[in-house]
């Protein structure tokens, strides 16, 4: 994907991020919070029939955090928890190992293993995500 394709759909995200919203009811919500630089992202899940339902999120943060939480919702939606937690370790691998670039508009994220103070933001919603599958409250990072 062109250089500035990837920063368009990041700035799209981020000015106009998709299901930015609490979700009531949900069956799990967790918090994640990057200290160093203060992104701080909610990710709302609603499972339904052994699939999300719906995914959501709330929290401030910059451009990077904010679209990775906002294409992370989209594609994240109708899928199973285990469908879920492979794309997350595909994105995952994709930025910290330099990994296959994963499809569809996550592919937006990929130039972001060339700045890896910035890899944490990229990931934060996706610890959050997970943690809220695991009923947790809180994310961890790795």
């Amino acid at each position: 994907m062109p250089h500035e394709l990837s920063e368009e759909i990041i700035l799209d995200h981020h000015k106009r991020p998709r299901n930015f919203r609490a979700l009531d009811p949900c069956h799990g919500a967790a918090q994640g919070v990057n200290p160093s630089c203060g992104d701080e992202v909610k990710v709302y899940v609603r499972r339904k029939d052994g699939t999300l339902e719906d995914v959501s999120f709330t929290g401030q943060g910059c451009a990077i955090s904010r679209a990775s939480a906002s294409l992370m919702t989209i594609r994240c939606k109708g899928q199973s928890d285990n469908e879920v937690r492979n794309l997350a370790q595909r994105v995952r691998a994709m930025l910290v190992a330099g990994g296959p670039e994963v499809d569809g508009d996550l592919i937006a994220l990929a130039g972001v293993r060339n700045f890896p103070a910035r890899v944490k933001c990229a990931l934060l919603p996706w610890h959050a995500l997970e943690a809220a599958l695991d009923g947790r409250s809180e994310a961890t990072s790795e």
